[in-house]
């Protein structure tokens, strides 16, 4: 009898790979290449007509079972596993676009996703059109005959604005266009953009999946047609997830659902408390009946999040005092973190992008972002209490 497996079980036990010893916990193989039983076998392993390792810039047994595990929970067929978050979304666009075509992405996109769709890529003939994340219908008019890929992150990086996947993907499907999600908030215990139609899956595995701010990683996820391209530029182009970063973020997956239940609920707690505060003027947070895609968040996930991010009454000045008061949250821009964290994006993670991407992207001098961890929500009150006292 077969099972279907739900995602706390994925978490724990998809895409063990047990060696000769048995051992109960994943293996961490640190090895640079591996040992061929003859000139045959190692033809064979190089040509592909074998699948056993060559070489880890692009086959360890480590890095399989995180592939493995985060390609079950996604509901993908594969994964492929890179360096970093950044070095997955560049594999992606450099496997699947060519010069000359064309990529829609949203205005609200992560800083250095900005910077690499619309200046990198645009010196190798890859343009890009960033359009309202939440208007569908600007998606469609930025439609060209050589329109390959749609690319989006939601909620976005760091006003939490919701985009409509399965609206977007019926605009993309019509036109033969290839629809992408960062699924880095939410991860597939909150969201499954395959589920909604999307074909790939892109992660930022530093964030919530390993939790504890201790490695870098990323990956994609999607159907074996499309990651198999993805997995030919990084055979050959080499931004490889190590194994042993690989093994910790496996051992992160094991207790992701656990940490973003109890992550998101806290950031509820925090973003009511916010919203009531007389010193702030605004607070983004996808769980809040405030927020203007509240309804669609509540379709499309499972929760809100652990994402808050709120504006004070203020600018950069009443901002950063905030942020100078803090003495239990971490000031730093990394998120999905068991500690709390707190940056000022038009400085930090947004402070690349010209003053005009970040007025389309709505981010003010006076926005803050708080990615919550695992702390009492009291404690989190306090030390931002402190600080908002001071505007």
């Amino acid at each position: 009898m077969t099972f279907k497996y739900q995602p706390e079980t994925l978490a724990v036990r998809a895409g063990q790979q047990r060696s000769q010893f048995n051992e109960h916990s994943e293996a961490l193989y640190l090895t640079s290449s591996y040992v061929f039983d003859s000139a045959a076998q190692a033809a064979a392993r190089f040509s592909g007509e074998d699948s056993g390792n060559v070489y880890s810039r692009f086959t360890n047994p480590t890095v399989s079972v995180f592939q493995q595990r985060l390609a079950a929970l996604e509901g993908g067929e594969e994964c492929v596993a890179t360096a970093s978050g950044m070095s997955a979304i560049l594999s992606l666009v450099m496997a699947l676009c060519s010069a000359g075509d064309h990529i829609v992405a949203s205005t609200g996109l992560f800083g250095a996703t900005q910077q690499l769709l619309g200046n990198i890529m645009s010196r190798f003939g890859i343009q890009t059109t960033f359009v309202s994340q939440t208007e569908v219908d600007a998606w469609d008019a930025a439609i060209r005959p050589e329109t390959r890929l749609f690319f989006l992150e939601t909620p976005s990086n760091p006003l939490t604005q919701i985009a409509d996947i399965a609206a977007l993907v019926a605009v993309a499907r019509a036109r033969g266009i290839l629809v992408a999600v960062d699924n880095c908030f939410c991860t597939p215990i909150l969201q499954r953009p395959l589920d909604l139609g999307a074909d790939l899956v892109v992660h930022s595995a530093t964030k919530f999946l390993d939790g504890q701010g201790r490695v870098l990683g990323g990956a994609v996820v999607g159907a074996k047609a499309l990651t198999d391209e993805v997995f030919k530029f990084l055979r050959t182009a080499g931004p490889t997830l190590s194994a042993f970063n690989a093994w910790v973020l496996t051992k992160g997956l094991e207790t992701l659902k656990i940490r973003l239940e109890a992550q998101s609920a806290k950031a509820l707690e925090l973003a009511t408390w916010l919203e009531a505060h007389p010193k702030v003027a605004r607070v983004y947070y996808p769980g809040l009946a405030s927020h203007p895609q509240f309804e669609l968040a509540s379709r499309q996930q499972k929760s809100g999040g652990a994402i808050v991010a709120f504006e004070v009454k203020g600018a950069r000045q009443e901002a950063w005092r905030v942020v100078d008061s803090c003495r239990l949250l971490s000031i730093t821009a990394n998120l999905g973190d068991t500690k709390t964290t707190l940056t000022h994006p038009a400085t930090t993670t947004h402070g690349r992008i010209t003053p005009e991407q970040r007025a389309a992207a709505g981010i003010t001098e006076g926005l803050l972002r708080i990615a919550v961890g695992l702390e009492a929500v009291v404690d989190l009150q306090n030390d931002l209490d402190a600080g908002l006292a001071l505007i």
